[in-house]
């Protein structure tokens, strides 16, 4: 099995606990998308996570993004806010999660691009090649949000 993993199903977010979390889509020069490869199951997702007591998502996006690539970010603008309660993420039997999550456009303001314990990749994409990789499902659906280019904040 590989970890996380999905389960969906009508209000299945009844059956776990909430964990609010954060994103970032982050373009080079050339519009390429900065994606990470996990350490834990090998699939692509861009720079994310949970946020931590005595943070914002904001500055819960920030640290993730450093964390991840080595690279530092000012928040350029909301994509959306995702909180459907009919997925849950896995990690363990008993570590069950209905994600809130938002998603961000960030901007690269300084580091060095690198990895980190939690990825074994990163790397700029072209939007046309996602579909041929194994993207983690909700952050196909925010990049694909985020492709929109409009003020419009998504809730899902």
């Amino acid at each position: 099995m590989n970890i996380p993993y999905y389960e969906y199903g009508d209000r299945i977010g009844r059956t776990a606990r909430i964990r609010t979390g954060s994103a970032a889509v982050i373009y080079d020069s050339d519009g390429k998308i900065l994606l990470t490869r996990r350490s834990d199951n090998g699939r692509w997702c861009l720079p994310s996570g949970a946020m931590d007591p005595g943070e914002n998502l904001e500055e819960t996006c920030i640290r993730e993004v450093w964390e991840e690539t080595g690279l530092h970010v000012k928040i350029k603008r909301l994509v959306g806010i995702y909180s459907t309660p009919h997925r849950v993420t896995v990690y363990a039997e008993d570590n069950r999660w209905q994600l809130v999550g938002l998603c961000f456009v960030a901007e690269i303001v300084g580091g060095r691009l690198g990895l980190s314990d939690e990825t074994t990749e990163v790397g700029f994409y072209p939007f046309e090649s996602l579909s041929e990789m194994d993207i983690l499902e909700p952050h196909l659906e925010w990049i694909t949000d985020a492709q929109t280019n409009s003020d419009k904040i998504y809730i899902k």
